[in-house]
């Protein structure tokens, strides 16, 4: 698969969630923000449905964003799915980092092999 410039396209980003656990004011302020109801967001059948087809056009890695990816529920049995697709050879995290005390080592055994922490401040 290429895109416009005839460049190969190897890298899939998926966005799991809108919902976040922090409030930060440029992304999620504290008012005003109308979530998704969770039936309207992918289920963890589709995405790894749309992962497959995308490994089988050439994807090789795979990105989880959000909102805060951690918060969706089921997310290391997700990424162990993700990471068992064959064609797949990296599955990433862009996370707040919030809850990676909890669930840093079980998503590295899922096959989790790079994390990206977001700091989007120095005022805790």
């Amino acid at each position: 698969m290429r895109d416009q410039y005839g460049r190969e396209l190897r890298d899939l980003r998926i966005s799991l969630t809108d919902r976040c656990n922090l409030r930060c004011v440029y992304c999620m302020p504290a008012e005003g923000i109308v979530f998704r109801p969770p039936e309207d967001l992918l289920q963890d059948d589709e995405l790894l449905l749309l992962v497959r087809i995308a490994a089988e056009l050439g994807v090789r890695k795979v990105r989880l964003t959000g909102g805060e990816p951690t918060v969706r529920p089921g997310i290391v049995d997700l990424v162990r799915e993700i990471a068992a697709v064959p064609g797949i050879e990296d599955v990433a995290m862009t996370t707040n980092g919030v809850l990676l005390e909890y669930l840093a080592a079980d998503l590295a055994r899922a096959g989790l092999r790079r994390v990206n922490v977001s700091l989007d401040t120095l005022d805790p």
